[in-house]
């Protein structure tokens, strides 16, 4: 079912929902589940370097956004308003980080490139480094200094602590979790470039895949649910080779709220799915734009949907049998950033 668009709203939105399948006679993708993979996760330095448009920035209703703030959390059972909604921030966030031993405890990052990006960052507290001697060397080349514990492990020592199939690349690192920042911040600095949306992605992999393709071109920040969302922890942090870094993720209970409170502050909000009646490649990326995913079996929740202001497809070819979540996000974003470049 598909919300129609509103009279007088400037901005459409783009809904990129779970794995894609190709109709081969129309063209048009359909949403079905896809098997997770492991491999095939890119690797190697994350730069790019685009021009930014002028834009009219997004400003939200500040009495609306502020009761959203106080109300987010309230409506969960158990939830509080005011005052305490710092307290329940904190809870649901070890429940969405998945620190089921320690909500506050530290997370295990692995693999050269997210521990060289987490050493790089100034947000990220560091606490203690697990280093084989050839990724130490590699790391000091990288980034010519660790002020912090390094504890000497050899590969097999990283195999038992890790997991034998872990690809740690001789690397692991003890931190702090990021501060999480607020999910109306990152839409007000958008700018230009797209803001991704989750809805409820769960698998660490995709997830990771997302934020390195924000990173690679140029998206603005990730929101997703406060529940049903991977950790960030080691497994999407790799994934993500030192995206999670450089991209701001911001947690939310309540999505359609977050939704409405977007196409108020002028945001378009489209749906990739198969019966979409727009291509991506005909929207207006130069307005600001949220695109919104589903998760990998289900694809987008009806409320979702609901909200969104229209719905676009990717248009493919006749021999592409099928597309995840993250490829889709990868096809968007960089169409995104071709039309901001023009």
């Amino acid at each position: 079912m598909k919300a129609p668009c509103q009279p007088g709203r400037a901005f459409a939105r783009v809904i990129f929902t779970g794995a894609f399948h190709v109709n081969r006679k129309s063209g048009n993708v359909r949403i079905g589940p896809h098997p997770v993979a492991e491999q095939g996760i890119p690797s190697g330095p994350i730069a790019i370097n685009f021009s930014r448009q002028a834009l009219q920035k997004p400003r939200f209703n500040k009495p609306w956004r502020d009761k959203k703030r106080s109300s987010d959390f309230s409506s969960r059972p158990g939830g509080r308003p005011g005052n305490d909604r710092a307290n329940d921030r904190a809870n649901d966030r070890g429940h969405a980080r998945g620190h089921s031993e320690n909500e506050d405890g530290p997370i295990r990052l692995f693999g050269l490139h997210a521990v060289e990006a987490a050493l790089k960052n100034p947000a990220r507290k560091a606490l203690r480094a697990l280093l084989t001697e050839n990724a130490e060397r590699r790391l000091l080349e990288a980034v010519g200094k660790i002020e912090l514990p390094i504890e000497r492990v050899s590969p097999r020592d990283l195999d038992k602590l890790l997991g034998a199939d872990t690809v740690h690349q001789g690397a692991a690192l003890d931190v702090e979790p990021l501060p999480e920042p607020d999910w109306h911040d990152l839409a007000e600095a958008a700018g230009g470039r797209p803001l991704i949306v989750l809805d409820q992605v769960t698998d660490p992999h995709n997830v990771g895949a997302i934020l390195r393709s924000s990173a690679v071109f140029g998206a603005s920040g990730l929101v997703m649910t406060r529940r049903h969302s991977p950790p960030l922890n080691g497994v999407l942090a790799k994934s993500a080779s030192g995206a999670l870094e450089l991209v701001p993720v911001a947690l939310v209970a309540n999505l359609s709220q977050a939704l409405a409170e977007l196409k108020e502050a002028g945001f378009a909000v489209i749906g990739l799915d198969s019966g979409g009646e727009q291509s991506i490649e005909t929207l207006d990326w130069s307005r600001p734009t949220a695109l919104v995913m589903g998760s990998e079996g289900k694809g987008l929740r009806e409320l979702t949907r609901k909200t969104c202001d229209s719905l676009a497809h990717i248009t493919t070819d006749d021999t592409l049998a099928s597309l995840n979540v993250s490829n889709a996000a990868a096809i968007a974003l960089h169409t995104a950033l071709l039309a901001r470049k023009k």
